[in-house]
């Protein structure tokens, strides 16, 4: 009878220390995800936040390129303004002292 109440409790005992080491392995294994899932989301930002310096590059040629068009097409029709005015400023002033005169 001894000896069984012996088994019983080295039994019991092994059990409790086979569900110590269990729940160590189970808290380090929720350590390692925890640790992996930080790391998989640095990863992600990282290269999200590359992605968006790429994109941002990108970006800011297409506009420096569209203003430097638009630019160009406004000193265009600035020049053909100098010009007609050049051309057509005496005709313009006498036709709107004649009109002002007949008036």
């Amino acid at each position: 009878m001894e000896n069984m109440i012996r088994r019983i409790v080295d039994a019991d005992n092994k059990a409790k220390a086979m569900e110590e080491v269990t729940l160590k392995e189970k808290e380090q294994l929720s350590k390692n995800i925890d640790a992996e899932i930080e790391q998989i989301h640095k990863n992600y930002m990282s290269k999200a936040e590359e992605t968006v310096k790429r994109r941002q590059i990108i970006e800011e040629k297409k506009a420096n390129q569209q203003w430097n068009e638009i630019k160009n097409k406004h000193r265009s029709v600035l020049i053909k303004l100098k010009s007609d005015f050049d051309r057509n400023s005496e005709k313009w002033i006498n036709d709107i002292v004649n009109r002002t005169i007949a008036n």
